[in-house]
């Protein structure tokens, strides 16, 4: 059975949600999209199963989709669990992709505006489907971005 649906935004939860939406914004161009959220009362512990949650972030709208276009909502929460930080072969969501025209002058604003390394830059023939120019870096909280450029 398929259900009707439509993307509408991805969740990163960030230990500054702040610094981590001014690295969005300042990297790829993506723009707030007001109001802050602060969150918090019965209503987010039962939907988060957090006793006590209290969040605060906001929403990023992503670029190259206009003003209707899915985003990237970056939260806070007053209560975090120390888990283990993202990596590229672990279960669960692994990264997220952005087309730049320029790989490698991507991956340096990533790397200045303080994000790292994760991988080399790769260039791969696809049969089919053309060439694509690839790197995985973090952003400064370890989340993992793949920068990405196809040509024909």
């Amino acid at each position: 059975m398929s259900i009707s649906a439509r993307f509408v935004h991805a969740n990163i939860v960030a230990q500054d949600w702040k610094r981590l939406a001014d690295f969005y914004h300042q990297v790829f161009g993506c723009t707030p999209v007001p109001p802050e959220r602060h969150l918090a009362g019965h209503w987010i512990e039962a939907a988060t199963g957090v006793p006590g949650a209290e969040i605060h972030g906001i929403h990023l709208r992503l670029p190259g989709y206009g003003a209707d276009g899915p985003t990237l909502e970056i939260f806070q929460y007053n209560r975090q669990w120390a888990g283990p930080r993202p990596a590229i072969n672990r279960p669960g969501l692994a990264h997220i992709a952005f087309a730049v025209d320029d790989v490698e002058a991507a991956e340096a604003a990533v790397l200045k505006a303080g994000g790292t390394a994760v991988g080399d830059l790769v260039t791969l023939d696809v049969p089919g489907a053309g060439s694509v120019v690839f790197v995985y870096v973090a952003d400064p909280e370890g989340n993992i971005i793949k920068l990405q450029k196809w040509s024909a």
